[in-house]
């Protein structure tokens, strides 16, 4: 058995600033020497690889082992969702329906200040709410890329639009393990983190607009998307605090794009010189129109994956679709925390059925079928997407075989437990440790999973509240999305910028650090007299 080591330097915070090093050659390989991110990620994983057993004294077999089942969690249920997520998508390309979507969204508004708020800000929303884990931004930036977007402006504003919904995305994933890893109610959960992303949602369509367009954006159309934040801020409000964290995000995304819709300042004509001026393209004659059965043809894959979902999460449904899960301990492992008790990372968990990627297969499945395509055409489609991601599989399991071995050797815990000494500043820097493990792992589920009963414990030790700190681990999370190296990588690869990821991480750091301390100073408010009566 290997017991974890939180200070195998003899000094915490010596220990943390090598625990560390995995992450910072990541990033540093990726921002400032602009490495291709699969080689970056490779090499990140090697450096925690050197870390684990060098300085923790992690046996190499457990290290290799537990790279590999960091490796295998990429594959399913990550790049599983990821892949068919964007299958669907090349069969409506395939059939000419995504090219009526396209339209459909152009007829709401041809001003692509509005155009980012209904597509990467709602219609994502609704991405994240049904599948999340990259699919949201996948098919974000490559629907921004057809309506005329330049590519590098299509992925920042999908990874930024990444961000309100995350908390509650994959119907409630990341608060649900949350919940389950700290021990409260997920209730109480839901409430707390429904009272800081909410916020957020008021900022983020503001800032769309802005990188679209800058200041005229700004000035132009910061009453339509005022008017989507709030009423997608407000849903999802009511929503994680009255009904269930499950549907927040669906609610929420429907809502803002209604409010949208509604307001007749969307449907303002724009200047052409403003269209080619965000780098939109400029439009010589109409677009054709759509019969009514196109267009429904065009939205079913959406709505069928929304029907799919609603019905998986049912109890009977769900009960019956978890009885296809394979647990096992898995090879090669027997690490135990720092109290000697076994970390649950031992076992492996196969969701066969009750997992997002098998779900979208099969609105696929039926999607294919609707839209008259041949099986093998379907099969040529699918094996196509997967080489088109070959490189984003390698990126997202050498990133979470990074953060398995990281998690397994106790770095992560090592680095939680650094920032958790600051004592009563633990209310603001909790965010950042969110923040941390989704900027490593892709995953505010993986990000709660890690740190979720840490910031309890934690908590504890400091006399602050306990579900205040675990939600703010959760909402902090939610803006490392769109600096992970996966997600980075998902957007190159949907906007079709090959080896351009630390391009894209030098245009979004400022914004994820920016939103970071917002959270921050939010979750310390909280904390305090200033802000206490927001909680419930």
């Amino acid at each position: 058995m290997f017991v974890q080591d939180l200070t195998p330097l003899g000094s915490l915070g010596l220990s943390a600033l090598v625990a560390v090093l995995p992450l910072a050659t990541v990033l540093v390989l990726l921002g400032v020497v602009r490495m291709r991110a699969h080689h970056a990620a490779l090499l990140g994983l090697l450096v925690a690889l050197v870390v684990g057993i060098a300085a923790y004294g992690m046996p190499v077999v457990q290290a290799v082992s537990g790279a590999l089942q960091g490796a295998a969690f990429g594959l399913w249920p990550i790049m599983w969702i990821v892949v068919n997520a964007l299958w669907i998508y090349r069969l409506t390309v395939r059939t000419g329906h995504f090219d009526v979507l396209r339209r459909s969204f152009g007829r709401i508004s041809d001003d692509p200040r509005i155009q980012a708020l209904i597509i990467a800000f709602c219609f994502g929303a609704l991405m994240e709410a049904l599948a999340g884990f990259g699919a949201p931004v996948a098919i974000s930036a490559v629907m921004l890329v057809a309506v005329g977007f330049h590519p590098v402006k299509a992925a920042v504003v999908a990874l930024v639009a990444n961000t309100a919904p995350v908390a509650f995305g994959a119907m409630g994933t990341p608060v649900v393990t949350l919940a389950q890893v700290t021990g409260l109610p997920l209730q109480e959960v839901s409430s707390i983190v429904g009272r800081q992303t909410p916020l957020l949602a008021l900022v983020v369509p503001l800032l769309l607009v802005i990188i679209v367009d800058g200041k005229r954006g700004l000035r132009d159309t910061w009453l339509p998307a005022l008017v989507c934040g709030v009423a997608f801020g407000l849903v999802q409000f009511l929503a994680s605090n009255y009904v269930s964290p499950q549907l927040a995000d669906i609610g929420a995304a429907l809502a803002g794009a209604a409010a949208l819709v509604a307001l007749p300042h969307t449907r303002r004509p724009v200047p052409e010189a403003v269209r080619i001026g965000t780098g939109g393209t400029a439009t010589a004659e109409a677009p054709p129109e759509d019969s009514r059965n196109d267009v429904v043809k065009a939205y079913l894959p959406y709505l069928l994956i929304i029907v799919i979902f609603s019905i998986a999460v049912l109890p009977p449904v769900k009960r019956l679709l978890d009885k296809a899960t394979w647990k096992f301990h898995w090879p090669g492992l027997n690490v135990a925390a720092p109290n000697g008790k076994p970390v649950s990372g031992n076992t492996f968990s196969l969701p066969f059925l009750n997992t997002g990627g098998t779900l979208v297969l099969l609105a696929g499945v039926i999607t294919a079928a609707i839209l008259a395509v041949k099986a093998s055409g379907a099969a040529s489609e699918w094996l196509a997407t997967v080489k088109e991601l070959r490189f984003a599989i390698l990126t997202v399991t050498g990133v979470l075989a990074l953060a398995y071995v990281m998690n397994l050797s106790g770095q992560t815990t090592t680095i939680g437990t650094f920032i958790a000494a600051a004592g009563a500043g633990l209310a603001f820097l909790s965010p950042v440790l969110g923040w941390f493990g989704v900027a490593v792992s892709g995953s505010d589920t993986s990000a709660n999973a890690l740190f979720g009963a840490l910031q309890v414990t934690a908590a504890h030790q400091t006399g602050l509240p306990a579900d205040l700190l675990a939600a703010a681990n959760s909402s902090g999370g939610v803006l490392g999305k769109m600096v992970s190296p996966q997600n980075l990588t998902i957007a190159c690869v949907a906007a079709n910028l090959p080896g351009e990821e630390g391009k894209l991480l030098r245009k979004v750091l400022p914004w994820s650090i920016g939103l970071l301390l917002v959270m921050c100073l939010i979750v310390w408010g909280q904390s305090t007299a200033a802000l206490s009566w927001m909680l419930p």
